[in-house]
């Protein structure tokens, strides 16, 4: 199951859309006004689907506006197909297009394609288990309570949370985290996952565990 936001003035459509995308097990929240689309509210979806003719805003204006936090496909729908038109989609940051009026057949068929590709590495945000990495201001978040993690403790977060499900050694986390010519001890992975955990559990959060006699792995329990 993914979780989808469409923006469509066309309550209609919306609906349709809607409908088409459940069948398929999918999350589906929308909304009528792209002016009032918050970028931080988008940074929680696995693919977005944009009306390119809105009024106030349209959908190339808040593609751009949204892209910088956004890492997610970015599909436009549109009754615009001239070349030039979807040349300025793709140069604000959209990954493909759909020309209305579509079939419900292509728009599930292009959704489902563009979820299946979607292992692409994030740059700009992921959320794991329910915690929040802002990859750019290298800082993790539970919902609105930011997460004191020192340098080192981020970095090993992020990257446990970027590679769930894998199980990684004190001496390779190390390596990954810190650099093969880093000075200092592997021995010292134990203590940071200490104190990282300790952090989460205020939070509600335990999502890294320990696999005996090897290392450690973030749970991939919320990834579909």
């Amino acid at each position: 199951m993914a979780k989808i936001f469409v923006v469509d003035d066309d309550r209609d459509m919306l609906n349709l859309i809607q409908m088409a995308l459940r069948k398929d097990g999918h999350q589906v929240d929308v909304e009528t006004d792209a002016a009032a689309v918050e970028s931080a509210r988008c940074r929680q979806y696995d693919l977005i689907l944009l009306d390119v003719m809105m009024p106030k805003e349209d959908g190339f204006s808040l593609c751009r506006r949204i892209r910088e936090q956004v890492d997610c496909p970015i599909l436009f729908l549109t009754a615009k197909a001239e070349e030039a038109d979807v040349v300025q989609g793709f140069g604000m940051g959209g990954d493909d297009y759909i020309k209305k009026p579509f079939s419900i057949a292509e728009l599930r068929a292009r959704v489902g394609a563009h979820l299946r590709r979607q292992k692409r590495q994030p740059t700009h945000t992921l959320t794991r288990n329910g915690v929040h990495f802002d990859m750019q201001a290298k800082s993790a978040s539970v919902g609105e309570t930011p997460i004191a993690f020192t340098k080192g403790e981020y970095a090993i977060c992020e990257y446990l949370a970027l590679h769930a499900g894998q199980v990684f050694t004190k001496e390779q986390l190390y390596d990954r985290v810190f650099g093969f010519d880093a000075e200092g001890d592997p021995a010292t992975i134990a203590e940071h996952i200490k104190n990282i955990r300790a952090k989460l559990k205020r939070t509600g959060q335990s999502p890294i565990e320990t696999v005996w006699g090897v290392g450690y792995k973030w749970t991939r329990n919320d990834i579909p």
